[in-house]
């Protein structure tokens, strides 16, 4: 069985079940919302489409008319611009307000005159002077500077382009100073679209970011790179040391991984032929977070045939370079308390002679019960599941990581630690590997690739003998990947580099959520709305009821917590507001409302 729910504008058939949501839904709003409501049927009552389709024909932008007009303001003399409604000052028959687009804020200004030329006042009186922060309109007209000296849109004709149901947090600003900032991170990340209305220096964040991820884009193509994608659901989560999403796959019957990584299907493209190919990959660890890390990332990763780790070395040098250039101008980076400068050469240490340095332990040719012996002795955790691998690289980044804040490579990895990695030509216990450190947090990772199949298949049983003692991030034994080196790779370098913690330092951001449109969060807690049977109970009349909740009370508990004489004072305000036919409550009443088990 259906029926029918009402509200002011609208007309909804649901079932029984959705009648309890949706009344739920409307006790919920606030007072200004449910005034913005009117307004959005008072419009409708005037044949005005709040939402209307058509095209609108924007010919210019706030930025471009004040960066212009000074010069050229004859070429602004017809203009046609649409934004949101960021503040308003309405003065009688005038009124202005500060539109915001997809560029900047500008002033504009009305008269009612100019709207309405004839006796019929009402597109002022009814429409434009009602409009509401946050309400997305059109404006043509001409560009002038007021006596001010602010230069100013004359509106002409406006229409509204969308009606904002809700009220946008209130931002004050003067000057170059601004007063109750939108500043809640829980907020901020969980509402992306209204921090980026409020918080102008959040959307040039992401515009840095676009600029960083073309900079690299163009660095790659000019060298003759191949763009490429490879796949997201893959049948072996490959490519890196880490906990893996799983789903299935229902038409074939299996399971599949959300890639951890894209490295040996870059590397299979190496042995069809390309000699450099690269992606920005979007990767996904089943894992913790932090303000270094989301279970959702972007990480870049190129590999080029016929080169190595020390030629990498150098490329990354120079594109880190580049990209500090195009970003700021200059190669100093500011980075939360310290000037990161991103002038080649970097410095180069070797990842034993890094830990000697900052533990004063050489852990060449340790096995894997001294390598715990030292944990212990330096206060590092360890357990059963670790190896030799896991130990050296607790060390490392519990003792070493956080002192390398100008940019540091960290070189020749013990074998343990790099399963993917080609032996060190000069010695077979280490690796042709380096880490790029910056700000003490890892920045970039490369190999000397490993083309050996033998040598590869050997490091996968290893890593199969890990996740046997318990280590759920060892690597799967990838046995297209070991056949598609058997038909031979060439010498190959290859690196990846975290695009998310780039742009952390490279705009002086000090969340990886600051740097997400939408960062993973945990799901919303949905407001508790007690039933009309439930304030009933503690002896409320029914009528009373709707000034309850339009006080901002919306469950039993949030009433017994109240303060009688404040609630008595704010009912009986809202008794002469809304006219009803009852008499002045009783503070003895609401006394005994809140008292009321």
């Amino acid at each position: 069985m259906c029926i029918f729910v009402f509200c002011n504008y609208s007309k909804y058939v649901v079932t029984k079940a959705a009648q309890y949501q949706y009344k739920k839904f409307f006790m919920s709003l606030s007072e200004q919302e449910i005034i913005r409501r009117e307004k959005l049927k008072e419009l409708k009552s005037l044949g005005i489409n709040p939402f209307p389709a058509a095209e609108y024909p924007v010919n210019c932008y706030a930025e471009q008319i004040l960066e212009n007009f000074e010069q050229n303001a004859e070429q602004f003399s017809n203009v046609c611009l649409a934004g949101r409604i960021m503040s308003e000052r309405i003065m009688g028959a005038v009124a202005f307000f500060e539109l915001q687009d997809c560029t900047g804020r500008i002033q504009i200004y009305a008269k009612r005159d100019d709207l309405c030329p004839t006796e019929d006042k009402t597109l002022y009186n009814s429409v434009f002077k009602r409009l509401d922060l946050g309400d997305i309109i059109g404006v043509k007209g001409f560009v002038f500077k007021t006596q001010m000296g602010e230069i100013t849109v004359h509106v002409q004709e406006f229409s509204v382009l969308s009606k904002s149901l809700r009220p946008l947090p209130v931002v004050k600003q003067t000057d170059d100073k601004v007063y109750d900032a939108f500043t809640d991170p829980e907020q901020r990340y969980r509402m992306r679209y209204l921090d980026l209305i409020v918080n102008p220096h959040v959307k040039k964040t992401f515009q840095q970011r676009a600029l960083i991820i073309n900079t690299i884009r163009n660095y790659y193509n000019e060298k003759g790179y191949l763009e490429v994608e490879t796949p997201v659901l893959q049948p072996i989560p490959g490519g890196a040391a880490a906990r893996p999403f799983i789903t299935h796959h229902n038409a074939l019957d299996i399971p599949l991984y959300l890639r951890i990584a894209n490295e040996l299907y870059l590397k299979r493209l190496i042995v069809g032929g390309f000699d450099g190919v690269y992606e920005f990959s979007r990767n996904f660890r089943n894992e913790g977070m932090d303000r270094m890390h989301n279970p959702e990332f972007t990480c870049m990763e190129v590999y080029v045939a016929y080169k190595d780790y020390q030629w990498m070395m150098n490329s990354c040098e120079e594109l880190l370079e580049k990209i500090a250039l195009e970003l700021h101008g200059t190669t100093q980076v500011p980075m939360g308390d310290h000037i990161v400068d991103f002038k080649r050469p970097f410095k180069r240490i070797t990842m034993i002679d890094a830990i000697k340095e900052h533990t004063g332990f050489d852990i060449t040719d340790m096995s894997e019960n001294q390598l715990i012996e030292v944990c212990q002795k330096l206060n590092i955790d360890t357990d059963s599941t670790m190896g030799k691998g896991k130990l050296i690289d607790e060390i490392f980044g519990q003792c070493c990581e956080k002192k390398y804040i100008q940019p540091t490579f960290i070189t020749d990895y013990p074998i343990e630690m790099s399963p993917l990695c080609k032996r060190h030509r000069e010695n077979s216990l280490l690796t042709e590997r380096f880490e790029l450190m910056v700000a003490g947090k890892e920045l970039a990772n490369a190999y000397s690739e490993l083309n050996d199949p033998i040598d590869q298949r050997e490091r996968f049983e290893e890593q199969l003998r890990l996740s046997e003692k318990g280590d759920d991030e060892a690597m799967f034994i990838d046995q297209d990947f070991l056949r598609a080196l058997e038909f031979g790779m060439p010498p190959t370098s290859g690196m990846g580099i975290g695009i998310d913690r780039l742009v952390m330092f490279m705009t002086n951001s000090p969340s990886i959520q600051d740097v997400l449109f939408f960062p993973q969060m945990r799901p919303e807690k949905q407001p508790e709305i007690s039933t009309d049977a439930q304030f009933e109970s503690l002896g409320i009349p029914k009528i009373w009821i709707d000034c309850i909740r339009a006080a901002g009370i919306n469950t039993t508990d949030e009433l017994k917590a109240s303060v009688a004489t404040q609630l008595h004072n704010t009912l009986n305000g809202l008794r002469k507001k809304k006219k009803l036919d009852v008499p002045a409550l009783q503070l003895d009443d609401v006394k005994h409302w809140i008292s009321n088990q």
